[in-house]
Protein backbone atom coordinates (compact mmCIF):
# COMPACT_ATOMS: atom_id res chain seq x y z
CA UNK A 1 0.00 0.00 0.00
CA UNK A 2 1.39 3.23 -0.89
CA UNK A 3 1.76 6.17 1.69
CA UNK A 4 1.23 9.87 0.62
CA UNK A 5 3.20 12.51 2.66
CA UNK A 6 0.28 14.70 4.29
CA UNK A 7 1.01 18.83 4.38
CA UNK A 8 -0.53 21.14 6.76
CA UNK A 9 -2.03 24.29 5.26
CA UNK A 10 0.48 26.34 3.77
CA UNK A 11 3.31 24.18 4.85
CA UNK A 12 3.82 23.30 1.30
CA UNK A 13 3.95 26.94 0.42
CA UNK A 14 6.37 27.67 3.65
CA UNK A 15 8.62 25.22 2.08
CA UNK A 16 8.50 26.75 -1.52
CA UNK A 17 9.33 30.48 -0.39
CA UNK A 18 11.91 28.86 2.36
CA UNK A 19 13.85 27.37 -0.90
CA UNK A 20 13.41 30.44 -2.70
CA UNK A 21 14.61 32.46 -0.27
CA UNK A 22 18.09 30.41 -0.11
CA UNK A 23 18.26 30.07 -4.08
CA UNK A 24 18.44 34.32 -4.08
CA UNK A 25 20.78 34.49 -0.85
CA UNK A 26 23.02 32.39 -3.10
CA UNK A 27 22.68 33.46 -5.92
CA UNK A 28 23.52 37.19 -4.73
CA UNK A 29 26.62 36.20 -2.24
CA UNK A 30 29.14 36.79 -5.15
CA UNK A 31 27.59 40.71 -4.77
CA UNK A 32 27.92 40.60 -1.65
CA UNK A 33 31.30 39.80 -1.31
CA UNK A 34 32.40 42.08 -3.68
CA UNK A 35 30.55 44.89 -1.85
CA UNK A 36 32.27 43.83 1.18
CA UNK A 37 35.83 43.32 0.48
CA UNK A 38 35.82 46.08 -2.72
CA UNK A 39 33.56 48.70 -1.05
CA UNK A 40 33.07 48.28 2.68
CA UNK A 41 36.05 47.08 3.28
CA UNK A 42 38.04 50.18 2.04
CA UNK A 43 35.87 52.46 3.20
CA UNK A 44 36.53 51.08 6.73
CA UNK A 45 40.18 51.52 6.79
CA UNK A 46 39.51 54.79 5.58
CA UNK A 47 37.34 54.99 9.04
CA UNK A 48 39.54 53.44 11.15
CA UNK A 49 42.97 55.45 10.11
CA UNK A 50 41.04 58.66 10.44
CA UNK A 51 40.65 58.28 14.56
CA UNK A 52 44.10 56.93 14.62
CA UNK A 53 47.69 59.32 15.11
CA UNK A 54 49.82 59.99 11.83
CA UNK A 55 53.14 58.23 12.32
CA UNK A 56 56.51 59.44 12.16
CA UNK A 57 56.91 58.45 8.37
CA UNK A 58 53.53 57.95 6.89
CA UNK A 59 51.17 55.03 8.20
CA UNK A 60 49.53 55.36 11.64
CA UNK A 61 49.87 54.57 15.10
CA UNK A 62 47.70 52.44 16.80
CA UNK A 63 46.67 55.03 19.48
CA UNK A 64 43.27 56.63 18.98
CA UNK A 65 43.29 60.43 18.13
CA UNK A 66 40.86 63.12 17.05
CA UNK A 67 44.08 65.17 15.64
CA UNK A 68 43.02 63.91 12.05
CA UNK A 69 39.39 65.21 12.06
CA UNK A 70 40.48 68.81 13.97
CA UNK A 71 43.15 68.93 11.12
CA UNK A 72 40.76 69.44 8.50
CA UNK A 73 39.64 72.97 9.75
CA UNK A 74 41.59 73.63 12.19
CA UNK A 75 45.95 73.50 13.28
CA UNK A 76 48.25 73.93 15.76
CA UNK A 77 50.57 77.04 15.08
CA UNK A 78 53.73 75.54 15.41
CA UNK A 79 55.38 78.47 17.17
CA UNK A 80 53.16 78.84 20.44
CA UNK A 81 50.78 75.43 20.09
CA UNK A 82 47.66 77.75 20.11
CA UNK A 83 44.93 76.06 17.56
CA UNK A 84 44.02 78.66 14.24
CA UNK A 85 41.89 78.11 11.18
CA UNK A 86 43.90 75.97 8.39
CA UNK A 87 43.31 78.45 5.93
CA UNK A 88 45.09 76.55 3.20
CA UNK A 89 42.69 73.85 3.52
CA UNK A 90 39.81 76.17 3.72
CA UNK A 91 40.99 77.94 0.49
CA UNK A 92 41.09 74.71 -1.25
CA UNK A 93 37.66 73.63 0.05
CA UNK A 94 36.20 76.71 -1.13
CA UNK A 95 38.00 76.71 -4.49
CA UNK A 96 36.96 73.01 -5.05
CA UNK A 97 33.06 73.84 -4.29
CA UNK A 98 33.21 77.31 -6.37
CA UNK A 99 35.24 75.43 -9.52
CA UNK A 100 32.68 72.24 -9.62
CA UNK A 101 29.58 74.98 -9.68
CA UNK A 102 30.90 76.93 -12.31
CA UNK A 103 31.97 73.93 -14.06
CA UNK A 104 28.35 72.43 -13.48
CA UNK A 105 26.77 75.52 -14.82
CA UNK A 106 29.44 75.83 -17.75
CA UNK A 107 28.73 72.42 -18.77
CA UNK A 108 24.34 73.09 -18.70
CA UNK A 109 25.03 76.23 -20.73
CA UNK A 110 26.68 74.19 -23.28
CA UNK A 111 25.04 71.26 -22.92
CA UNK A 112 21.30 72.45 -23.07
CA UNK A 113 21.72 73.46 -26.61
CA UNK A 114 23.71 70.92 -27.91
CA UNK A 115 20.93 68.45 -26.17
CA UNK A 116 18.17 70.18 -27.82
CA UNK A 117 20.30 70.30 -31.03
CA UNK A 118 20.73 66.63 -31.31
CA UNK A 119 17.08 65.46 -30.12
CA UNK A 120 15.36 67.57 -32.96
CA UNK A 121 17.60 66.42 -35.63
CA UNK A 122 16.21 63.27 -38.23
CA UNK A 123 17.09 59.62 -36.80
CA UNK A 124 20.45 59.20 -39.39
CA UNK A 125 21.96 62.37 -38.26
CA UNK A 126 20.96 61.86 -34.48
CA UNK A 127 22.71 58.70 -34.11
CA UNK A 128 25.70 60.28 -35.72
CA UNK A 129 25.43 63.23 -33.37
CA UNK A 130 25.43 61.02 -30.52
CA UNK A 131 28.20 58.74 -31.32
CA UNK A 132 30.15 62.39 -31.81
CA UNK A 133 29.42 63.28 -28.02
CA UNK A 134 30.80 59.41 -26.63
CA UNK A 135 33.97 60.22 -28.75
CA UNK A 136 35.95 61.64 -26.13
CA UNK A 137 35.60 58.65 -23.75
CA UNK A 138 37.11 56.30 -26.31
CA UNK A 139 40.75 58.51 -24.75
CA UNK A 140 42.42 58.26 -22.03
CA UNK A 141 41.52 61.69 -18.89
CA UNK A 142 45.00 62.52 -18.88
CA UNK A 143 45.20 62.69 -22.55
CA UNK A 144 42.36 64.27 -23.14
CA UNK A 145 43.51 66.97 -20.14
CA UNK A 146 46.93 67.19 -22.10
CA UNK A 147 45.37 67.96 -25.05
CA UNK A 148 43.64 70.79 -23.41
CA UNK A 149 47.00 71.85 -22.22
CA UNK A 150 48.47 71.85 -25.69
CA UNK A 151 45.30 74.74 -26.47
CA UNK A 152 45.88 77.07 -23.73
CA UNK A 153 49.35 77.22 -22.93
CA UNK A 154 51.52 80.31 -23.35
CA UNK A 155 52.87 79.25 -27.11
CA UNK A 156 49.33 77.30 -27.58
CA UNK A 157 47.00 77.53 -29.94
CA UNK A 158 44.67 79.48 -28.66
CA UNK A 159 47.26 82.27 -27.96
CA UNK A 160 48.64 81.61 -31.34
CA UNK A 161 46.12 82.24 -33.37
CA UNK A 162 45.11 85.74 -30.69
CA UNK A 163 48.31 86.89 -31.62
CA UNK A 164 48.29 86.07 -35.28
CA UNK A 165 45.07 88.31 -35.62
CA UNK A 166 46.55 91.06 -33.54
CA UNK A 167 43.77 91.11 -30.40
CA UNK A 168 46.52 90.53 -28.18
CA UNK A 169 50.29 92.06 -28.08
CA UNK A 170 51.66 89.29 -26.00
CA UNK A 171 50.48 85.80 -24.59
CA UNK A 172 47.78 85.38 -21.96
CA UNK A 173 48.86 83.17 -19.32
CA UNK A 174 45.73 80.70 -18.50
CA UNK A 175 48.09 77.78 -17.45
CA UNK A 176 48.26 77.25 -13.85
CA UNK A 177 45.30 79.33 -13.15
CA UNK A 178 41.52 78.76 -11.51
CA UNK A 179 40.52 79.24 -15.62
CA UNK A 180 42.59 76.24 -16.65
CA UNK A 181 41.18 73.92 -14.75
CA UNK A 182 37.50 75.19 -15.03
CA UNK A 183 38.12 75.08 -18.58
CA UNK A 184 39.74 71.20 -18.98
CA UNK A 185 36.77 70.25 -16.23
CA UNK A 186 33.56 71.80 -18.79
CA UNK A 187 35.46 69.97 -21.70
CA UNK A 188 35.68 66.61 -20.16
CA UNK A 189 32.21 66.56 -17.95
CA UNK A 190 30.56 68.18 -20.99
CA UNK A 191 29.31 65.00 -22.48
CA UNK A 192 27.43 63.81 -18.78
CA UNK A 193 25.06 66.43 -19.11
CA UNK A 194 24.45 66.39 -22.69
CA UNK A 195 23.55 62.97 -22.38
CA UNK A 196 20.94 63.25 -19.58
CA UNK A 197 19.12 66.17 -21.04
CA UNK A 198 18.98 64.46 -24.16
CA UNK A 199 17.33 61.64 -23.01
CA UNK A 200 14.92 64.26 -21.31
CA UNK A 201 14.26 66.20 -24.66
CA UNK A 202 14.18 63.09 -26.21
CA UNK A 203 10.97 62.53 -24.55
CA UNK A 204 9.33 65.43 -24.72
CA UNK A 205 6.01 65.42 -26.24
CA UNK A 206 6.64 68.43 -28.88
CA UNK A 207 2.55 68.80 -29.46
CA UNK A 208 2.78 70.54 -25.98
CA UNK A 209 5.11 73.17 -26.96
CA UNK A 210 2.80 73.55 -30.28
CA UNK A 211 -0.53 74.08 -28.13
CA UNK A 212 1.85 77.01 -26.52
CA UNK A 213 2.62 78.66 -29.13
CA UNK A 214 -1.22 78.30 -30.41
CA UNK A 215 -2.12 80.18 -27.36
CA UNK A 216 0.20 83.32 -28.21
CA UNK A 217 3.08 82.17 -25.62
CA UNK A 218 6.55 84.04 -27.08
CA UNK A 219 9.62 81.37 -27.04
CA UNK A 220 10.59 82.35 -23.70
CA UNK A 221 7.26 81.85 -22.11
CA UNK A 222 6.88 78.00 -23.85
CA UNK A 223 10.10 77.50 -22.79
CA UNK A 224 10.26 78.37 -19.11
CA UNK A 225 6.64 77.46 -18.75
CA UNK A 226 6.29 74.15 -20.59
CA UNK A 227 9.66 72.99 -21.75
CA UNK A 228 12.15 73.69 -19.08
CA UNK A 229 9.70 71.97 -16.40
CA UNK A 230 9.29 68.50 -18.49
CA UNK A 231 12.96 68.50 -19.00
CA UNK A 232 14.10 69.67 -15.37
CA UNK A 233 14.80 65.34 -14.19
CA UNK A 234 17.29 65.69 -16.92
CA UNK A 235 18.90 69.08 -15.87
CA UNK A 236 19.28 67.64 -12.35
CA UNK A 237 20.60 64.20 -13.16
CA UNK A 238 22.83 66.07 -15.49
CA UNK A 239 23.99 68.01 -12.88
CA UNK A 240 25.01 65.98 -10.16
CA UNK A 241 26.44 63.49 -12.76
CA UNK A 242 28.77 66.60 -13.68
CA UNK A 243 29.15 67.95 -10.01
CA UNK A 244 29.87 64.74 -8.26
CA UNK A 245 33.00 64.32 -10.54
CA UNK A 246 34.40 67.68 -10.20
CA UNK A 247 34.46 68.26 -6.41
CA UNK A 248 37.15 65.18 -6.40
CA UNK A 249 38.58 65.68 -9.60
CA UNK A 250 42.32 64.80 -9.72
CA UNK A 251 43.70 64.47 -12.90
CA UNK A 252 42.81 67.82 -14.88
CA UNK A 253 43.75 69.99 -11.40
CA UNK A 254 46.97 68.34 -11.10
CA UNK A 255 47.84 68.92 -15.22
CA UNK A 256 46.38 72.31 -15.57
CA UNK A 257 46.33 73.54 -12.07
CA UNK A 258 49.87 73.31 -11.17
CA UNK A 259 50.88 72.75 -7.74
CA UNK A 260 49.42 75.84 -6.19
CA UNK A 261 45.82 75.45 -7.48
CA UNK A 262 44.90 72.26 -5.56
CA UNK A 263 41.60 70.61 -5.35
CA UNK A 264 39.91 68.44 -2.88
CA UNK A 265 41.31 65.09 -4.70
CA UNK A 266 45.08 66.67 -4.91
CA UNK A 267 44.71 67.58 -1.15
CA UNK A 268 44.00 64.29 -0.01
CA UNK A 269 46.68 62.48 -2.30
CA UNK A 270 48.93 64.97 -1.02
CA UNK A 271 48.53 64.03 2.71
CA UNK A 272 48.93 60.72 1.89
CA UNK A 273 52.04 61.38 -0.17
CA UNK A 274 54.73 63.83 0.55
CA UNK A 275 52.16 65.00 3.67
CA UNK A 276 52.72 61.62 5.12
CA UNK A 277 49.78 62.24 7.14
CA UNK A 278 47.24 59.38 6.74
CA UNK A 279 44.59 60.04 9.15
CA UNK A 280 44.40 63.29 7.80
CA UNK A 281 44.22 62.19 4.77
CA UNK A 282 41.35 59.63 5.36
CA UNK A 283 39.42 62.11 7.30
CA UNK A 284 39.18 64.37 3.84
CA UNK A 285 38.09 61.36 2.10
CA UNK A 286 35.45 60.42 4.33
CA UNK A 287 34.18 64.58 4.39
CA UNK A 288 34.39 64.38 0.62
CA UNK A 289 32.43 60.87 0.06
CA UNK A 290 29.91 62.75 3.00
CA UNK A 291 29.21 66.00 0.19
CA UNK A 292 28.66 63.23 -2.22
CA UNK A 293 26.34 61.46 -0.25
CA UNK A 294 24.48 64.57 0.45
CA UNK A 295 24.23 65.54 -3.75
CA UNK A 296 22.92 62.09 -4.08
CA UNK A 297 20.34 61.94 -1.40
CA UNK A 298 19.00 65.64 -2.61
CA UNK A 299 18.94 64.26 -5.96
CA UNK A 300 16.81 61.09 -4.81
CA UNK A 301 14.21 63.15 -3.20
CA UNK A 302 14.02 65.66 -5.64
CA UNK A 303 13.44 62.62 -8.50
CA UNK A 304 10.95 61.02 -6.29
CA UNK A 305 8.91 64.08 -5.66
CA UNK A 306 8.79 64.44 -9.41
CA UNK A 307 7.47 61.20 -10.06
CA UNK A 308 4.96 61.71 -6.64
CA UNK A 309 3.75 64.63 -8.67
CA UNK A 310 3.66 63.76 -11.98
Amino acid sequence: MVEYQTYAPGELEAEARASDYKSRWLLSLPAILIIIFAAAGPLMVMVVYSFLAPGDYGNVKWEFSLEGWMNTVIQRDIFDDTLVWADAHLSIFWRSLSLSLLTTVATLVFGLPTAWYIATQPSGKRELLLYLVTVPFWANLLVRTIAIQELIRTEGVINLVLLKVGFINEPIQMMFTNFAIGFGMTYVYLPLMVLPIYAAVDKLDFRLVEAAHDLYASRWTAFRRVILPLIKPGIIAGSILVFIPSLGAYVTPRVLGGGKNLMFGNLIELQFGQGRNWPLGAALSLMLMAAVMVALIWYVRVTSREQADG
